[in-house]
């Protein structure tokens, strides 16, 4: 008989809160830590390379996902890259550090009963975690494990649009991360000396001699085992056979806002009569699980350029060797250098949209390559109000789930986007970059004019509207019927099992949500440590 594999946690999703979860938790050399991925080691050229991560987009190392027809979209299915791999989706992001806003913070606390969730407890997480090439004490970290800092290559479109928003009437800020968010300027990035530091660099890979720690790529999760409303382990798929870890403490998901949801439903666990429809035998009947799906929509504005090169001149194999043997050159760009934080209406209390500018034309998730040299500036909607949701397809954890992003189903946010678009059309028509940008370059863009409509805003938004790659919310925290895990990040109803990632967001943070993960993973490591098993 085969004798029973046991550890302490079994962490499923190895990817921004996976990664600092299972490091921080095998500090203690006497705790027995199972990390389980889906996907592959970390080895891809292009991971290391910042300007090159939309080449992993729809290869082996992306799940490859998709929406439903989106009724707002045209009914368009939006494509949603998300890393399969070591390091999730910082293996794979554009590395743009941003933590939030304090109001997003407060209002997870305030609003959704997330008690020890406030700004003032969670900053010290970030602080932890930092080490920043600039920027110190009190608001950041220069000694912790991920490096972040300011990106060795800066394009000059990119600096010109700082300029011309400036000129515009934005605020220039030199850290989005600090006192104030509103303002414009250039992202700081997770990057160490010009190469990607994702969490599998920051954290992992350095664990990964640990005799306490085991870590199977490759292992894809079936269903929580539960046994007398306790979770006791993992049944997953690695090497063509299914097997079964079980947790003598506690079981920990980090599959993110899709993976997280589907596996807590394929084990029964999840809205009943949905699990009854698919055919799965309801062990605890908790209806938020996969609602609340909310994430950043992101609209490319992109125009020709004279009289300057863009990025794509730079997309040679002799820079790709050079960025990723030297971590030098343009391709250390991340493409999205700059851009800013500003309100569509005066009476808000924080910033609801962000720009992010590429020196180059970066649209349908660069699927495209631009046949002329672009800039691109994407209003993006960070304060975000329709709801989607994810549900299963099937009971077989091979299918993907079915993912409604809901775009634009509360007409608050159509407003605000067009209400961006006019910020950010005033950016490209003031100051130095005036002079370089010409006709846009996009169907549904072209014959504006200096005075677009709102119907042809609209059309626009509409027609190119993509995913920032920042979906969240399916796991919600909080203290109310609304909520999938307490503050403390336990299922409701279930012993032994707590989701860390960014599915457990009630509200998306106001910004790119990569360093709120990894704060996520930091805080969840202690509360572990400190709660033990319930």
């Amino acid at each position: 008989m085969a004798q029973r594999e046991s550890f302490d946690y079994v962490v499923v999703g190895g990817g921004s809160a996976g990664a600092v979860i299972a490091a921080r938790l095998t500090e203690d050399p006497a705790t027995r830590v199972l990390l389980l991925e889906a996907g592959p080691p970390a080895e891809a050229d292009e991971i290391d390379v910042p300007a090159a991560f939309a080449n992993l987009f729809k290869t082996r190392w992306d799940w490859n996902y998709q929406t439903t027809e989106q009724k707002q979209l045209e009914g368009r299915r939006a494509y949603w890259p998300r890393m399969k791999a070591l390091g999730g989706c910082s293996s794979m992001n554009a590395m743009i550090y941003i933590r939030g806003n304090r109001l997003d913070f407060d209002t997870w606390r305030d609003d959704h009963g997330a008690t020890g969730w406030g700004h003032d407890d969670v900053l010290a997480y970030f602080v932890r975690s930092e080490a920043n090439q600039r920027l110190g004490a009190p608001l950041h970290g220069q000694d912790g494990p991920l490096h972040v800092e300011d990106r060795r290559y800066t394009h000059p479109l990119t600096s010109m649009w700082v300029d011309s928003s400036v000129a515009a009437g934005f605020k220039p800020n030199d850290d989005f991360n600090g006192a104030e968010q509103d303002g414009a300027g250039l992202y700081q990035v997770t990057c160490r000396k010009g190469r990607r530091w994702s969490t599998y660099r920051a954290y992992l890979e350095p664990a990964l001699g640990r005799t306490n720690l085991t870590v199977r790529t490759g292992a894809l999760a079936h269903r929580i085992e539960l046994e007398g409303g306790r979770a006791v382990g993992v049944r997953y798929e690695h090497q063509g056979r299914v097997e079964t870890a079980y947790a003598e403490a506690e079981v920990v998901l980090c599959g993110g806002a899709v993976n997280s949801p589907q596996l807590l439903m394929l084990s029964g666990i999840g809205p009943g009569a949905h699990l009854r429809e698919t055919g799965i035998e309801v062990a605890v009947d908790l209806p938020p699980v996969g609602s609340n799906l909310h994430d950043h929509p992101a609209l490319p504005l992109v125009f020709g350029t004279r009289g300057t090169t863009d990025l794509l001149d730079h997309n040679t194999l002799v820079q790709f060797v050079r960025a990723k043997a030297t971590g030098t050159g343009p391709l250390t760009s991340n493409v999205g250098e700059g851009g800013g934080f500003f309100r569509s209406r005066e009476d808000l209390p924080a910033p609801d949209l962000q720009v992010h500018v590429a020196p180059s034309g970066f649209w349908d998730n660069a699927l495209h390559e631009a046949t002329q040299r672009c800039v691109t500036v994407a209003p993006t909607l960070v304060h975000v109000a329709s709801r989607g949701s994810v549900r299963l397809r099937s009971a077989d954890p091979h299918w993907h789930p079915d993912i409604d992003a809901g775009y634009y189903d509360d007409q608050a946010d159509l407003d605000a986007m067009i209400a961006g678009v006019r910020r950010c059309l005033e950016t490209v028509a003031t100051g130095p970059l005036a002079e370089h940008v010409g006709a846009p370059t996009l169907p549904t863009m072209q014959g504006w004019g200096a005075d677009p409509t709102d119907a042809q805003i609209e059309a626009h938004v509409r027609a190119e509207s993509q995913t920032l790659y920042h979906p969240v919310g399916t796991c919600a925290m909080g203290s109310d019927e609304r909520a999938v895990v307490d503050p403390e990040l336990r299922v409701r109803g279930v012993e032994g099992l707590r989701v860390a990632d960014a599915s457990v967001m009630p509200v998306v943070t106001r910004g790119n949500t990569n360093a709120p993960s990894i704060m996520i993973g930091e805080r969840a490591a202690d509360l572990l440590r400190s709660g033990g098993a319930r």
